[in-house]
């Protein structure tokens, strides 16, 4: 048997990007942990609600942002993203104000 030499080369670990990542991830820990003490703490409710949705929006920002890599493009890509988005957001909005608007017409 003849054994075949690899020219495998082991670089050192960037220990930056990595303390980087566990950053974003102790981030993201931190704010489902206060999710999880308000969720139990608080009554339910409009504030519960709101403090959720905001939260929920740090969390993908994160997200997007650092696991995603959308936060190391360029500034009209990371745009071209988040104006539609912003736009399907506020029509989700618009279109359950008008829903209960109609609701309390009819009655």
């Amino acid at each position: 048997m003849s054994t075949e030499e690899t020219n495998i080369i082991v670089e050192p670990v960037d220990k930056s990007k990595i303390r980087h990542i566990v950053n974003v991830a102790l981030i993201l820990f931190f704010v489902t942990v206060v999710e999880f003490i308000i969720a139990f703490t608080l009554a339910s409710g409009g504030l519960r609600t709101s403090i959720f949705v905001i939260m929920t929006i740090v969390k993908a920002f994160y997200i997007v942002s650092e696991f995603m890599h959308l936060g190391h493009e360029a500034k009209g890509l990371r745009w071209a993203i988040i104006f539609p988005t912003i736009l399907a957001v506020w029509l989700i909005i618009a279109l359950l104000m008008e829903g209960s608007f109609i609701h309390m017409a009819r009655y």
